[in-house]
């Protein structure tokens, strides 16, 4: 089989001095932190230049009288334990010696009011800080739709509120999610402990295209802004209508469902309407990224996976994730097969060698590669570069050879 190299002109924005683009925000704010110690969020995805903006927020805050720390803020991801919680902050590579910064991990929470869904919780650290700095990328959710969707309010709520907050979060109906948010947001805002939060835009080559930083007031009323401009630099694949689609990597550091629902077009959430583009008839998924320590959340999005991916699966994180959020259809385990090369020659048994796609991860989509007869549909594309020099699919041991 042979297959096509696609380059799509994605947005390249990116920020040349990062940490200066950091100062400048938070001094933009106008608003000084308070004198004491201030906690800075840290969740568990791959952020572009996550080290170097959370060690330039630290140092700011320093220069401005704080004393601030880190607090993994993750939900219930890695296990729902402190110490899995900052072992994940650590494989991103937060460390003491990277940052500067003390990590103060603890499932310890404290209660600040109630929703319709449950009760409102927010991280003992956090709340006996002087202030919280909350940090995190602005981009669509993989599980509902609204002006809100993963950002700083969803760290807020669901990052820094730990397991419980997130069970009364992911209780809620995907089409009240949106409500939920806000109104469990409010609830963390008016506690008074919300200093600021530093928004983060990433454009299609998944680098820092913009840096806001919000007072913590104006956190709810300004993030549905900054998420239409999230859409302006959103990476999707080039079409709608495939046969296949093989993803060589997933993982929480790609998407918070191991692959971003938006892209594959499936949020595998039983009793309610999914995505209608694009159509995908088969997903395979070949590995699981190192840094997702096992957590393969959203396995279950897929038709297929290898033996090393369900070999690699820490069952017992990806429960703790999955039952969490309430949908366990997402960490089901697909049909497995013994590697790369038997997926790639058991799914041609079905398909042929029409619309297939490959792709590193859902959020690298910048270099693809696809089939003869897509190749030919993408040569006039406004926004693909299409190479039509043919690429043979090759393996060694089994492990696919494009990426």
């Amino acid at each position: 089989m042979n297959v096509f190299q696609i380059d799509q002109k994605l947005i390249s924005a990116p920020i040349q001095d990062v940490p200066k683009a950091v100062h400048r925000a938070l001094d933009q704010m106008g608003k000084e932190p308070p004198q004491g110690d201030v906690a800075i969020t840290a969740g568990s995805r791959g952020i572009s230049n996550l080290v170097p903006i959370t060690k330039a927020v630290g140092d700011w805050l320093r220069m401005h009288g704080a004393k601030p720390f880190l607090v993994p803020s993750m939900g219930s991801h890695n296990g729902a334990t402190a110490t899995g919680q900052q072992k994940m902050v650590e494989s991103l590579g937060l460390t003491f010696a990277a940052t500067g910064l003390e990590i103060r991990s603890s499932m310890e929470c404290v209660k600040v009011g109630s929703v319709d869904s449950g009760e409102v919780w927010m991280d003992r650290h956090c709340f006996d800080s002087a202030g919280v700095l909350i940090l995190n990328r602005i981009k669509l959710h993989t599980c509902f739709s609204g002006p809100v969707q993963s950002g700083l309010t969803k760290m807020m709520v669901v990052g820094m509120g730990k397991i419980r907050s997130a069970e009364t979060f992911h209780s809620a109906r995907p089409d009240r999610m949106p409500r939920i948010l806000e109104e469990m947001g409010s609830l963390l805002v008016q506690s008074g402990k919300i200093f600021a939060g530093l928004a983060l835009l990433e454009d299609g080559f998944d680098a820092t295209a913009e840096i806001h930083a919000l007072p913590g007031e104006r956190i709810l009323k300004d993030e549905p802004a900054l998420l239409k401009r999230h859409r302006h630099y959103f990476p999707a694949l080039p079409c709608d209508n495939l046969n296949v689609l093989i993803v060589d990597e997933i993982g929480k550091t790609y998407s918070g469902t191991g692959m971003d629902t938006n892209v594959i077009g499936r949020r595998g959430v039983h009793g309610f309407e999914d995505l209608t583009q694009p159509t995908i008839k088969t997903i395979a998924a070949l590995g699981l990224s190192p840094q997702a320590q096992g957590n393969a959340l959203g396995v279950g999005l897929a038709d297929f996976i290898t033996r090393r991916l369900r070999d690699s699966i820490d069952e017992q994180k990806t429960f703790v994730n999955a039952f969490t959020t309430g949908d366990m259809q997402r960490m089901a385990i697909p049909c497995t097969l013994k590697d790369d090369e038997e997926i790639v020659v058991k799914i041609r048994e079905r398909f042929g060698d029409k619309r297939w796609m490959f792709i590193p991860n859902t959020l690298h989509v910048e270099k693809i590669f696809v089939s003869q007869d897509l190749a030919e549909e993408l040569q006039s594309h406004p926004k693909c570069n299409a190479n039509m020099t043919p690429i043979p699919v090759n393996f060694s041991a089994g492990r696919l050879q494009l990426f």
